[in-house]
């Protein structure tokens, strides 16, 4: 029996991720299977506070913020298909990344499509094969892990 998608707006996205401006990078939840994958947006924009040094004259969105809003991604991921609100106590964490590549630049203007698809938890620990896409081109991939925070 297959469930209905779950999605989040701003608001849900808040609850669900620590980050606040200028580092949120995921707009909105357009699908999430518990356990199984989500895809999320983030609209680039002219705005964006790296754009003005990245590149001046030609604006490109850095690697790594593309590689950050996908690990956000996989956290509201996580979260949701450990049925776990976040709290002080209870985070996830970026803990590795394997074969990142980037195929194109984006741009202000573009429409980042962010996806994740489980490929294994274990003992909280999760994996993720993940993928950004700018209309019908994949712009990045990569795979991550992402863990839960431990002891303090």
């Amino acid at each position: 029996m297959m469930t209905e998608p779950i999605r989040f707006d701003i608001a849900e996205i808040l609850r669900y991720l620590p980050h606040r401006y200028p580092f949120l990078l995921v707009d909105r939840v357009l699908e999430i299977h518990a356990g199984e994958s989500i895809t999320a947006l983030k609209n680039v924009t002219y705005n964006e506070p790296f754009f003005p040094g990245h590149f001046p004259g030609r604006p490109v969105m850095p690697g790594v913020m593309i590689i950050e809003a996908l690990a956000q991604t996989t956290g509201i991921l996580a979260f949701t298909s450990s049925n776990v609100i976040p709290t002080e106590e209870t985070r996830f964490y970026f803990v590795g990344i394997d074969k990142a590549r980037f195929r194109k630049p984006v741009i202000p203007g573009d429409q980042l499509i962010l996806k994740a698809t489980v490929q294994r938890a274990l003992k909280g620990i999760w994996k993720f094969e993940t993928m950004a896409i700018v209309g019908d081109t994949e712009v990045a991939h990569a795979e991550m892990m992402v863990a839960p925070e431990t002891g303090k």
